[in-house]
């Protein structure tokens, strides 16, 4: 074989051998992109991961985290009662409601006539407690959203004719309807002086979430059987099931003498 055959042949070889290792390090670097790629892939799910595992057990009322800011003249432990009437009344009517609540609505259309009468009167005070029992149960948040939008209405001395018209115009227990901001703004036209700017910035903004959220804490931890929990100077006369309206007023008077 002449010299020439065999150089070519070397050089052959040599390109072969080069092309080789060309392509030993294309797929050595494509190896790595696949290995680094799907290690951003298994990162990106710790992240995802991460994010779920995070935001575990939190609901709708989520959004009632901030600092804690009671309505105005609130009084009683925490600040978490919403007083109605005389403070040198003799007797005093504690009442746990939620505005999502057909049991509360049934009470209040039944005996709150009575009970404005006798605050009137200066012989009842009233102390209103609001929880969100039915955003738990059913979900949703028309409980927290409504009582936020009474605690505004608190804010603007308005509060015992917007729990009524809330009461009045209460939606079915399955029905969200609370929910929106616009229901309670517009609901809030039928109190006279209520639907204003700082009003509807309170409700929208969730001024006191964290404050019903506080009550509802409350409610929870004080043991009652549900809502409408209703005391008269510490006796749970919701369960009395003789109670009525006349009795109701004959007992404050009596007290009262």
């Amino acid at each position: 074989m002449s010299e020439k055959n065999r150089e070519g042949k070397r050089t052959a070889r040599q390109k072969v051998a080069a092309a080789r290792d060309k392509q030993k390090s294309r797929d050595k670097r494509r190896r790595a992109l696949i290995v680094g790629a799907s290690v951003v892939c298994v990162l990106g799910l710790a992240a995802v991961i991460g994010v779920v595992a995070a935001n575990a057990g939190k609901d709708d009322g989520s959004e009632a985290a901030g600092p804690i800011v009671a309505p105005s003249g609130a009084q009683g432990k925490d600040g978490l009662a919403i007083p109605v009437g005389e403070e040198s009344a003799k007797s005093t009517l504690v009442i746990w409601e939620d505005f999502r609540c057909p049991a509360c609505k049934a009470f209040e259309l039944a005996y709150r006539d009575t009970i404005h009468e006798l605050a009137d009167a200066g012989q009842l005070k009233v102390e209103y407690h609001l929880a969100t029992i039915i955003d738990g149960n059913m979900g949703g948040t028309g409980s927290r959203k409504a009582a936020n939008a009474a605690a505004c209405a608190q804010d603007a001395g308005k509060f015992t004719p917007y729990h009524d018209v809330l009461f009045t115009n209460q939606p079915a227990e399955t029905d969200d309807a609370f929910a929106d901001e616009n229901k309670l703004i517009e609901l809030a036209g039928k109190v006279d002086g209520l639907d204003t700017a700082r009003f509807q910035e309170c409700v929208e903004g969730g001024k006191h979430n964290s404050w019903v959220e506080k009550s509802n804490k409350a409610f929870l931890a004080g043991g009652f059987s549900g809502t409408p929990t209703v005391l008269l100077d510490g006796e749970n006369i919701y369960q009395d099931g003789s109670m009525t309206p006349a009795k109701l007023k004959q007992m404050v008077q009596d007290a009262d003498k």
